[in-house]
């Protein structure tokens, strides 16, 4: 098989830490045999997946499981582009909505702060969202959506656990979608203020709290964290999580030309994403999504992901505490009815910003009873087992081939579990 070369690293080097914080260092590397994989099992992953991208169904992937804070296993395949330079471990993805556990975690330190309550009204901090309407589902004669007074009040909650009655324009049907799309709503020249207010001129799907839809609520999040923090949410991601942590390739933009050969690109005909392509962040814009606007690496995601498994804390730097890393990965769904597309699927619930599962059965897929994840619309994948102490994390760019790939990883990973944390 072409282009694939795997990581089974031993030792386990520490982190080294400034006084500014976790060094610029990568997750140390362990043995994988002596963190519980079965390495025969792991080859068994990367040749089956490999062969996926020799197929064509991606131009490369990177594959990292880590457990007990150590990288146990890292495999890099195929090439950077369809007519690129084979993958390597520093390749920046596009990682869409991966960007909203980070958008949700920015929220939460400031709810810690003091400066934000999750139960307030979106309108205390952004004033637009007093008076909200909703899609009565008909159009008036000029082909109109017809709309009524929203029933509820919009919470930092509802754009949290995405039952704002926001939806997205790119994907589905119905009038709150088609005013979206008339209304440019997902221009990059609108800066999240500015795109937050337009939002809040337009129905809403459902009455705030009713439904779970998928949606721009963490968009309108990252509008919410401007305002609070009186900083772009760039500029509050880069001071208090992004340079704490480490994470030197994360940002909404690629600004530097000698960094653009390491961006990620799909095959052309699988990159669409709804009706439209993949952004380019070479080119920078107002925009700065707080729901998929990030580009990121598999080693900068980790550390994030590693972060929140810690209960918020890194090597030393402490972003958020235990408490909060448990309220966001907690259900917090309830009774709330799911809308057009649950996008967590069976079995599983929604937090603060992820994914949450209920049980270790009642689900088509692997998985443990607690794990949380999410991923983002070109394909990446981040997935987290606190039973098993375990972190997956997939990175690609293939839009339209998201959904088979992301369920081979996770029918691929979790058998190379050789020693099971939750059965201890």
């Amino acid at each position: 098989m072409k282009h694939i070369r795997t990581g089974l690293l031993a030792g386990a080097a520490a982190l080294a830490i400034s006084a500014m914080g976790v060094s610029a260092e990568n997750l140390p590397r362990g043995d994988a045999a002596a963190l519980g994989f079965d390495t025969e099992q792991l080859a068994v992953m990367d040749k089956t997946f490999g062969a996926l991208v020799d197929k064509g169904m991606t131009p490369g992937a990177i594959i990292m499981l880590i457990r007990d804070g150590q990288i146990a296993h890292l495999s890099t395949m195929g090439n950077r582009t369809p007519d690129g330079e084979p993958m390597t471990e520093d390749t920046i993805f596009r990682i869409y909505s991966m960007t909203k556990p980070i958008t949700t975690v920015a929220a939460m330190m400031l709810v810690e702060e003091g400066r934000l309550i999750l139960s307030a009204p979106v309108a205390t901090y952004l004033p637009a969202y007093k008076d909200l309407t909703v899609a009565t589902g008909e159009k008036d004669a000029e082909g109109n959506p017809v709309t009524r007074p929203a029933n509820g009040t919009m919470t930092v909650l509802d754009l949290m656990r995405h039952t704002s009655g926001l939806t997205y324009g790119f994907f589905g049907a119905g009038p709150a979608r088609e005013a979206y799309n008339a209304a440019g709503v997902s221009s990059q020249d609108n800066t999240g203020i500015e795109q937050a207010n337009l939002l809040a001129t337009l129905p809403l799907e459902h009455d705030p709290g009713t439904t779970w839809e998928y949606s721009r609520s963490t968009d309108v999040l990252g509008a919410v964290v401007e305002a609070v923090s009186g900083q772009t949410l760039e500029k509050f991601m880069t001071a208090r999580i992004f340079e704490p942590l480490g994470m030197t390739d994360t940002a909404f933009y690629v600004d530097d030309e000698a960094d653009h050969a390491r961006i990620a690109e799909p095959f052309e005909d699988q990159a669409k994403i709804g009706d439209r392509g993949v952004f380019d962040p070479r080119v920078r814009k107002p925009n700065q999504s707080g729901g998929g606007g990030l580009m990121s690496t598999v080693h900068d995601y980790s550390k994030f992901a590693q972060m929140m498994l810690n209960g918020g804390e890194l090597n030393g730097t402490r972003l958020l505490s235990p408490k909060s890393v448990q309220l966001m990965t907690s259900d917090h769904t309830g009774n709330i009815k799911p809308g057009k597309y649950y996008l967590p699927g069976p079995g599983y619930g929604f937090g603060l910003g992820y994914a949450v599962r209920m049980e270790d059965g009642n689900a088509p897929s692997y998985g443990t009873d607690g794990e949380f994840n999410w991923g983002g619309a070109a394909g990446t994948a981040y997935i987290t087992d606190p039973e098993e102490e375990l972190i997956a994390l997939l990175m690609i760019q293939s839009p339209a081939n998201r959904g088979p790939l992301r369920v081979i990883f996770r029918n691929l990973f979790y058998p190379t579990i050789a020693e099971s944390r939750a059965e201890d």
